[in-house]
């Protein structure tokens, strides 16, 4: 714990979002500052889930393996992870603590369920992290009109996560600055690429989103479903990050949860609009799922805006890669700053200190620098070292999510009763059961082997980084034990023979 200051009375919001984190364990002379605004969160919350990125990433993929239909995979996982949200949106309402996954699951669950939590997730974002960096390299080539080779790629993610670093180290109102400039962007550049598609370049109607114009023949069309699926399922988080910045917003206990909702609304009708004039627009379905056309993304849009068009719009992507890097960044820094605080974190004496002029935590900023940057230099060294290492960040997201739900539910069935301003109600124990459910066959999606003419290892590749993760993890947990080294609650979330943390409803 850090130094501790004497509460202060709840005279106005801020007074009373103070007096709710001593009433958590948690009063320090060293804290965030609460500069972001409500959209301000939501802009994180979006950028992170970077609709224009993940769409531009996995649409060639997607429309090869299971043709337009692929499109409805946004549906379903839009309203699975909605219920997640909702899930989380009561948790934080009670517990509005920066580094949301890590103190969610140490107070539903206790001390050893949140180390694990927050390991995999802090894994799992910083991986992110490097992928996203190095998944700019092709738009940056294309804007520039050269082909970048290995290095010229790696040099340009560096240059990116620096660029992200800097930006964070700026303090909470340049991160909500940038973070909703970021966001009217990339929303507007999606609006914009989406109404131009339609509109001049549109080859089809809507009846192509019932037909799979051969994808899957030869087997069942529900597994090349299930695999053209995962642009959705690779689409669906960053809501989340809403509460790793709790301690950043006042009144986070209305305003979170309402933004987690809001991430997936806006974030899903961008996605699933850019993805949907992307289809209408390839003229040639077969030849994509033949592998003739393997990136239908450019063709499409090259075609319609010409080449210096085409070059502004990449430019627009870019824009999303920088502002969904930065995101991940703040994110994974806030999580690292939380469970140093806790002395949860080998070197957490220097990852839990404060910059006092910028209320930032510097070092942990440096940490979600560092490691993405090994990462990404990694692929120097062994080429397939970043595929192997990457293939762990998806699956991961959703494991440490499912940790959260899960200890949710538990503590539900223990007595828990959420008592923060936003509340499921008798909802509660459906809608978190619904959330466990599909949680569990999205993470079984992501494992499930794909390849069977191909080595074991490979169709096993994203089980096994996970184990990896996981063991080195429950190795570390069992060595050094550092569950043990904070007095901070745990488990309080479940009743007791104790006096129980209360929280206000108007918190």
């Amino acid at each position: 714990m850090s130094e501790t200051a004497s509460p202060q009375p709840a005279t106005t919001p801020l007074d009373e979002d103070a007096a709710h984190l001593a009433r958590l364990g948690y009063t320090y002379d060293k804290q965030f500052k609460r500069e972001m605004t409500f959209w301000g969160n939501v802009s994180l919350g979006f950028t992170y889930l970077s609709p224009v990125v993940g769409v531009y990433t996995l649409f060639s993929s997607s429309l090869g393996l299971g043709g337009p239909p692929m499109l409805w995979s946004f549906l379903i996982v839009g309203v699975g992870q909605l219920l997640v949200a909702l899930v989380f949106g009561e948790i934080v309402s009670n517990y509005p603590v920066a580094g949301g996954i890590y103190p969610w699951a140490r107070r539903l669950w206790g001390r050893k369920w949140g180390w694990m939590s927050g390991w995999v997730y802090l894994t799992a974002m910083l991986v992110t992290i490097a992928g996203v960096a190095f998944g700019a390299g092709a738009y940056i080539g294309a804007v520039a009109g050269v082909e970048l080779g290995s290095d010229s790629t790696r040099m340009w993610a560096l240059i990116l996560i620096a660029c992200a670093t800097a930006i964070n180290l700026g303090g909470t109102k340049v991160l909500n600055t940038i973070a909703m400039l970021g966001l009217i962007a990339e929303l507007a550049g999606a609006l914009v690429v989406g109404f131009w598609l339609l509109t001049t370049s549109r080859h089809h109607d809507l009846s192509v989103l019932f037909d799979s114009f051969g994808a899957g023949d030869g087997g069942n069309y529900f597994t090349a479903f299930a695999a053209a699926g995962l642009i959705g399922i690779f689409q669906y988080y960053g809501f989340e990050a809403c509460g790793d910045v709790a301690e950043e917003i006042a009144n986070p206990g209305r305003r979170i949860p309402k933004a987690m909702r809001m991430t997936i609304y806006i974030g899903g009708f961008a996605a699933t609009f850019v993805c949907l004039s992307l289809i209408l627009a390839v003229p040639d379905f077969g030849a994509v799922i033949s592998g003739k056309d393997v990136d239908p993304v450019s063709s499409v849009l090259e075609s319609s805006f010409g080449p210096v068009g085409y070059r502004l719009v990449l430019g627009v992507v870019l824009v999303s890669f920088l502002s969904c890097v930065m995101s991940l960044q703040a994110a994974a820094s806030r999580l690292g700053y939380s469970m140093a605080r806790d002395e949860m974190l080998p070197g957490s004496g220097l990852l839990a200190r404060f910059n006092e002029k910028r209320h930032v935590p510097p070092y942990s900023l440096v940490l979600a620098a560092i490691v993405p940057a090994l990462v990404v230099m990694a692929s120097a060294i062994q080429e397939n070292a970043l595929v192997v290492i990457v293939s762990f960040a998806a699956l991961g997201i959703y494991v440490a999510f499912q940790m959260v739900v899960l200890a949710a539910l538990r503590a539900r069935l223990k007595g828990w009763q959420p008592a923060g301003s936003f509340r499921l109600g008798k909802w509660g124990v459906p809608v978190n059961v619904a959330a466990l459910t599909w949680g569990v066959l999205g993470i079984a999606n992501m494992i499930w082997p794909r390849t069977p003419d191909a080595p074991w290892y490979e169709n096993y590749l994203v089980l096994l980084s996970a184990a990896v993760v996981v063991g080195i993890g429950l190795a570390y947990m069992l060595i050094k034990k550092p569950y043990r080294h904070s007095n901070v609650p745990a488990a309080d979330a479940i009743p007791s023979g104790e006096p129980r943390i209360t929280v206000p409803s108007n918190s």
